[in-house]
């Protein structure tokens, strides 16, 4: 029996699982509103509290750099702790990795049934490295080698690199976060947090006029859904523009990163956003950016790209860590 946790800023994700025939069969599962615990340790007292055998190993998934197995989540108070964990709750093993790593450790165990094809890859590309980026609330990222039976996870936080403009209209979108922000990431364009920055920017600087109902909707409902969903809809031009623009730099970014990291085997985008804007990733723009890399064009032109279609990817990736880790 080992004990995986994906745990975020609004949920934490606790499971008890066993591995049959290399499967992982959920034995227990709960769901905890993570801001009403002050501590990691009283979610985890509660969920152990009736298990009579502890789980011989553990790996949980969160948001934030990991430094010598403890982190401080990114949007809560808690700070966990490895190896403070293992001696508090007596688990042997305990393993603490950045969330986007947990999700980058299942993309070898991804059923067909799990994944949405994007871009097709070239048939004879020969590589084991692979890509997840996340838009989210934030922009997450990490990295996985695969030798032999051996997988080697890369955390990143290449979500906060320095965001570069490809054209004369993101030059000006640059300078006008520049002004707000000071320095200007990718994460502050293609996030949550990122995508009412660009409407923004059409509206101040280039005088676009938003419709009312689009207005409306702002007032009470997340920028971002409102966003969204009015341009999917067509019936906001502003949005529609918003849009276009956050999946043109989704793509020169994810194609970017297959540059630095050679990850041809794949790049898969995970968090809250691409799955809703799934129309608009199919429609050129998002690949036609990320192909467009000059001389070399030819590295992410053999690449394929997925969305991931399974909301408990990071979960099980932190299983098959606590297996691992209990080896």
């Amino acid at each position: 029996m080992i004990l995986a946790g994906d745990i975020g800023g609004t949920k934490t994700l606790l499971a008890l699982f066993e591995l049959e025939n290399n499967k992982l069969i959920k034995k227990k599962f709960k769901r905890y509103a993570s801001k009403k615990y002050k501590t990691f340790d009283t979610v985890m007292s509660d969920f152990l509290k009736d298990e009579k055998t502890l789980p011989r190993s553990a790996a949980f998934g969160i948001p934030g750099p990991v430094v010598n197995g403890k982190v401080k989540s990114t949007n809560l108070p808690w700070v966990i702790d490895e190896h403070l964990q293992s001696k508090k709750t007596g688990i042997p093993k305990i393993k603490v990795v950045n969330d986007l790593a947990a999700t980058a450790f299942a993309i070898p165990f991804l059923k067909d049934d799990e994944l949405i094809e994007i871009k097709k890859g070239a048939a004879d590309r020969d590589s084991e490295r692979f890509a997840v980026i996340a838009p989210g609330t934030g922009l997450g990222e990490a990295f996985l080698l695969c030798e032999e039976d051996k997988k080697i996870v890369i955390p990143s936080e290449g979500g906060h690199t320095d965001f570069a403009p490809t054209n004369k209209l993101e030059t000006e979108l640059l300078l006008y976060l520049k002004e707000k922000f000071n320095r200007v990431s990718y994460e502050r364009i293609i996030s949550g947090s990122g995508m009412p920055n660009i409407f923004e920017f059409l509206v101040n600087c280039r005088h676009k006029k938003p419709s009312k109902e689009t207005l409306n909707r702002m007032e009470t409902e997340d920028k971002t859904v409102v966003i969204s969903e009015m341009a999917l809809k067509k019936k906001d031009e502003v949005c529609e523009t918003t849009l276009e623009i956050f999946v043109s730099v989704l793509g020169t970014h994810a194609g970017n990163l297959v540059m630095t990291t050679m990850s041809t085997g794949g790049v898969y985008f995970g968090g809250g956003i691409p799955f809703k804007i799934l129309p608009k990733l199919k429609e050129g723009n998002l690949v036609k950016s990320f192909t467009g890399k000059g001389r070399l064009t030819n590295l992410p032109g053999v690449t394929p790209i997925y969305v991931i279609n399974n909301n408990f990817a990071a979960l099980h990736g932190a299983a098959r860590i606590a297996i691992e880790n209990s080896m």
